[in-house]
């Protein structure tokens, strides 16, 4: 087990104390970060929202505008993100009928110092809370799972892509 783990977690200055990393003598780089989950709920919960049936509005309309939201608002949200200028904001939907699922990916770019998981991380997490909260009068039992970045492109630690996985499902 004697493992080393590397890189060292930056978050925490030699004394073990929890800090804010100090970017300001990186160089900009254009920075992008897609992060995914998903939601799972009964069939006509799913048919609703794809359908657009829903007595709140467009669901997904509103996800998607709350996720573009999300990311901008992240340094507030997660104590030692660095607030970003971001240039771009995307929310995507896809949809797995057999699952009655419905997948987010959010994408967020800027041209920075630090990188923009937690943004997209922030705007796939609140996009899928907002369709749960459209739409939990009708199914309390939805269930938000498998956040996590998908990739990330710039900076110093290069590109990072999440390896496809096969399901045992």
């Amino acid at each position: 087990m004697g493992r080393k783990l590397s890189p060292k977690l930056t978050h925490f200055d030699r004394k073990g104390s929890a800090h804010m990393v100090n970017v300001g003598a990186k160089g900009e780089t254009h920075r992008i970060a897609i992060a995914s989950g998903r939601i799972r709920m009964r069939p006509a919960t799913f048919r609703m929202v794809i359908e657009g049936g829903a007595a709140k509005g467009d669901v997904l309309g509103v996800a998607r505008i709350a996720a573009i939201q999300a990311a901008k608002r992240a340094a507030e949200l997660v104590p030692l993100a660095h607030p970003i200028a971001i240039t771009r904001v995307a929310a995507e939907f896809k949809f797995d009928a057999q699952r009655c699922e419905i997948i987010l990916f959010a994408t967020v770019e800027c041209r920075g110092r630090t990188g923009v998981e937690m943004e997209a991380l922030t705007a796939a997490a609140v996009g899928l809370l907002t369709v749960y909260d459209m739409v939990k009068a009708v199914d309390r039992g939805m269930v938000i799972r498998d956040l996590q970045l998908e990739e990330k492109r710039g900076g110093k630690s290069g590109h990072y892509r999440r390896r496809a996985v096969k399901s045992a499902r």
